[in-house]
């Protein structure tokens, strides 16, 4: 059985990340191989809804649209897994808090040099209630 083949209600409650004594075991926990595609979707995720604003600005809407629905169909073939192997191990709670940290980490460095946006302090205020967000969610 696979991690995708993971029906989810029968599955066992949520146990988090094991201990760290082995590096490769680490690496391999399904929370951490559901981070890594997270990120990935999440850079194809934000190109589809923000960079069609730069790049193609100068096409109708729904040229853009189109494009951007081909660019997230590549988002949907990493987030899809993720979420499955996630949930073999983390909450439906933790998935989402997950995700939603992973898209400030990907969205702020995207803004700032793709999009030419100022680094404001409210991202730092952001990314700490982010943080209240994680630990409050993954704690016990």
């Amino acid at each position: 059985m696979s991690f995708c083949d993971n029906a989810g209600p029968s599955r066992p409650p949520a146990q988090g990340l094991p201990s760290p004594m082995n590096p490769l075991s680490l690496a391999l926990h399904p929370a951490v191989i559901c981070a890594v595609l997270l990120c990935f979707s999440n850079l194809f995720m934000t190109m589809a809804w923000y960079g069609h604003l730069k790049l193609l600005e100068n096409r109708a809407w729904w040229a853009a649209a189109l494009i951007s629905w081909g660019v997230a169909f590549f988002e949907y073939l990493l987030q899809v897994p993720a979420n499955r192997i996630g949930f073999t191990t983390l909450s439906l709670a933790q998935l989402k808090i997950m995700q939603e940290v992973i898209t400030l980490t990907v969205f702020v460095p995207f803004a700032i040099l793709f999009m030419g946006a100022h680094l404001k302090l409210d991202y730092l205020w952001a990314g700490l209630c982010m943080m209240g967000a994680v630990y409050f969610i993954f704690r016990g």
